[in-house]
């Protein structure tokens, strides 16, 4: 079971950007506790960090036959990409949406998700645990399948 895990727009600043909203771990602190509990669940991931929608999209594309599904934070693409949207329906493969802060709390236009409905699910404001919980979950769906089938 395969994992492509995306890491959205300026994630690559972790640790640094905005400590009181994101935190102060690194996107390689998380991406290093991904690997670990990705072999806890019996997963293979890929992780991919983009600040460039198109790119975002290519690998979202390119997913099916070599992903089983995508763990992603689409970061502020989250509020603004059709693109990456339409990318998930069209790859028909489940995609869990994570975020480190809890996107409903904050500023209006950001509680607004345009992947949320084509995801399987969505968890945010749990910090880098968000992303833990999410690859959690996805192996939960693919080893019960269960709504995997979207």
């Amino acid at each position: 079971m395969k994992v492509l895990v995306l890491h959205g727009p300026n994630l690559q600043l972790l640790g640094a950007r905005e400590p009181e909203t994101y935190g102060e771990t690194t996107i390689e602190e998380i991406d290093a506790r991904l690997r670990a509990v990705a072999g806890e669940e019996g997963l293979e991931i890929e992780i991919v960090q983009s600040n460039h929608e198109g790119e975002i999209v290519d690998l979202i594309g390119r997913a099916p036959g070599r992903y089983d599904a995508l763990l992603i934070n689409p970061a502020a693409y989250t509020h603004t990409s059709v693109a990456i949207r339409d990318a998930i329906a069209s790859v028909r493969i489940p995609a869990v949406e994570v975020h480190l802060s809890n996107i409903h709390a904050r500023e209006e236009f950001r509680r607004i998700s345009l992947i949320a409905p084509v995801a399987v699910g969505m968890i945010c404001g749990f910090g880098p645990g968000s992303y833990y919980l999410g690859l959690r979950a996805v192996a939960g769906l693919l080893k019960g399948r269960g709504n995997a089938d979207r």
